[in-house]
């Protein structure tokens, strides 16, 4: 791969996660496959895998929708956020698993080719109830492919952190797709209610916990409405900002956050350049603002990661009356320094 890329750069915290990862998904299929052996003896081996990949993958899909909001929610939950693709490749391999024995079982015995018996044995498309569920599945399938696809950081930087985080939300679509292929399907054959219940609790789940997650960061969000004085906007009072934290605000469409740290101000674009992560989520450390997903580093008076790094990001002019910050939402170039607003002796002292 060109410009110094890797396939995978593995280090201790990766090797940790993917042996935990590897080694739930091995106990998860023995277990299943072992009771469905036992308590369905007349079930073929096909059969029996199918079912354990196709829970196993929804299961974990579940996991990796709720990892981003448990964050914003309790940074506690951060570590899985950390390596969150290698889970999510992982259950795109079980996916495909699923789905390849599946059109294996199902669509090889006869003399019409495999995908369009797949596409075509049902058509019902014009009924809600009577869908064609295994299309769906089939669709989500590819969704997941491709995100699994392009997972590695060389497209990350090369699509753009916009263009790639626009692609990678294509797992909503997915878990939609997902959802509907059971719905349609194995819920229609089954007449338990557990499996409904079940799947009604996952719904509810990632549902509950991304609306708790935007309710929570909206509270902590600024939305000045005061009326720009020389382009500045009135945004909080010092005593708003934690030190070597920040608060996070959207004025005409930017997305900014105001750094105190060392008795001075600085504000700068709050998405990190690596996967547009929240950087006001973050701190700083050792000087740097530290993005709390993967730990990208930024200078706060300039946005510039310090050398050898070369990502940027936008900065802000901010300017502090007494104990009343104000900031200018009019973006400078990426990476240009500003002089940071200083804390006057009386701003600390009324905080105090």
């Amino acid at each position: 791969m060109a410009e110094h890329y890797s396939s995978v750069l593995w280090n201790r915290q990766k090797r940790l996660y993917d042996l935990t990862i590897a080694g739930l998904v091995a106990v998860y299929l023995v277990i299943f496959c072992t009771l469905q052996a036992v308590l369905f003896p007349q079930v073929t081996t096909e059969t029996i895998i199918i079912r354990a990949t196709s829970t196993l993958a929804f299961l974990m899909l579940h996991i990796i929708l709720v990892i981003g909001p448990l964050c914003r929610l309790d940074r506690r939950f951060l570590p899985l956020l950390y390596n969150r693709r290698h889970l999510g490749v992982s259950m795109f391999v079980v996916a495909a698993v699923h789905g390849g024995f599946s059109i294996l079982q199902f669509h090889t015995r006869g003399d019409v080719d495999p995908l369009v018996s797949l596409f075509a044995s049902e058509r019902q498309y014009a009924s809600f109830s009577q869908f064609p569920f295994q299309p769906l599945g089939f669709v989500a399938l590819l969704i997941l492919f491709v995100m699994a696809a392009t997972s590695h950081d060389f497209w990350l930087k090369n699509l753009s952190p916009r263009v790639w985080k626009m692609l990678h939300m294509g797992v909503y679509v997915a878990y939609a797709l997902i959802v509907m292929h059971v719905a349609l399907g194995i819920l229609q054959q089954e007449t338990s209610p557990v499996y409904a219940g079940l799947m009604a609790v996952g719904v509810l789940t990632v549902t509950g916990l991304h609306l708790a997650a935007a309710f929570v960061g909206n509270r902590h969000e600024l939305h000045p409405a005061a009326p720009p004085a020389d382009g500045f906007v009135q945004v909080c009072d010092v005593a708003d900002i934690a030190e070597n934290r920040a608060k996070t605000m959207l004025i005409n469409g930017q997305n900014i956050a105001l750094f105190r740290y060392d008795g001075k101000l600085s504000a700068v674009s709050n998405l990190c350049r690596h996967q547009n992560g929240p950087l006001g989520e973050g701190r700083i450390i050792d000087g740097c603002i530290t993005c709390p997903w993967h730990g990208y580093q930024y200078l706060p008076q300039n946005g510039q990661s310090p050398p050898p790094f070369t990502e940027r990001i936008e900065t802000y002019a901010v300017r502090c009356v007494g104990t009343t910050v104000w900031v200018n939402p009019q973006p400078h170039p990426p990476g240009t320094p500003l002089v940071p607003a200083l804390l006057n002796p009386t701003s600390l002292s009324d905080e105090n």
